[in-house]
């Protein structure tokens, strides 16, 4: 198998894990934000281990990058809090699709925080675009209400598109230099230790069930599709993996469909074609140089 090819194998398998890593928000008996928790300090002792047996240097290379590593971990913590509690709320189809607003929100939050670069600055496709992403959106609303469990879960997928975002950008901007496991361990550290604070149900008390599905999410679907798709970088343009990357709706909601028997009704297809259809053309469009 040539570099490429396997680049690509990598890559699809990576995605195919995020896209999964939804169904976990139904299948683990426990509040989002415990998932989280339990999930990231799996993850961080995964890949501390990854990173040392490949004899990979642990440390940061100054005092400023850990207080980057720390922002980042409170972000990225915020988004997968929000990511589970609106698949939970609305169901992983709908809120998978939510989530993916994060490609529009991040031509619209970048300028925001550098305001130097005016080449950065949306254009008119890219109000169109958002707009389209609106209609789409607006589809998936049962109703206009909060009160409404999928409403919410919707409002709550579009905030944790908002964090991942930003944590997308800092990391783009302060801390590009290191590794995708590496600034991962990272990360996950810091919301497991963040988070930990506020966990609802104990170690002790969580099932020998949920613990497997526990140490699943946080091996196979967390761990391993970031070391995935850094590898695949290797021999694979950044454009590819950014529009390979928008097929995790669809993986996603193949997969709920053939485990959780999630449904979608026609809106909720078409508003998902129009949200999914956005984030396609807006990182192809900004992979282009616009």
């Amino acid at each position: 198998m040539k570099a490429q090819q396997q680049s690509l194998l990598f890559l699809h398998s990576a995605v195919l894990l995020f896209g999964g890593t939804a169904l976990f928000s139904k299948l683990i008996g426990l509040p989002a934000l415990d998932i989280t928790v339990y999930r990231t300090g799996v993850a961080a002792i995964v890949l501390f281990i990854l990173l040392t047996m490949q004899k990979k240097k642990i440390k940061l290379a100054s005092t400023k990058d850990y207080g980057i590593a720390v922002l980042l971990g409170v972000v990225v913590g915020i988004h997968w809090v929000t990511y589970f509690a609106g698949m939970q709320m609305a169901g992983v189809t709908i809120g998978i699709i939510a989530f993916f607003t994060y490609p529009v929100i991040t031509v619209f939050l970048e300028p925001a925080l550098n305001r130097s670069n005016s080449k950065s600055r949306p254009q008119v496709k890219d109000i169109v675009i958002a707009s389209i992403v609106l209609i789409g959106i607006f589809l998936l609303i049962p109703e206009i209400n909060l009160g409404n469990q999928v409403t919410l879960g919707i409002v709550t997928g579009i905030i944790s598109a908002f964090f991942f975002a930003l944590r997308n950008i800092l990391h783009k901007n302060y801390f590009s230099h290191y590794s995708g496991p590496h600034t991962m361990l990272y990360q996950t550290l810091v919301a497991f230790l963040m988070l930990g604070l506020f966990i609802e149900v104990p170690i002790a008390q969580v099932t020998n069930r949920d613990w497997s599905l526990i140490l699943l999410v946080g091996i196979v679907f967390t761990a391993m599709p970031h070391a995935l798709f850094a590898s695949s970088l290797r021999h694979l343009s950044a454009t590819t993996a950014g529009l390979i990357s928008c097929l995790q709706p669809l993986y996603g909601s193949v997969l709920a469909f053939l485990l959780l028997s999630e449904r979608a009704n026609m809106l909720t297809i078409i508003g998902g074609t129009l949200v999914v259809s956005a984030a396609l053309f807006e990182t192809w469009s900004v992979s282009r140089g616009r």
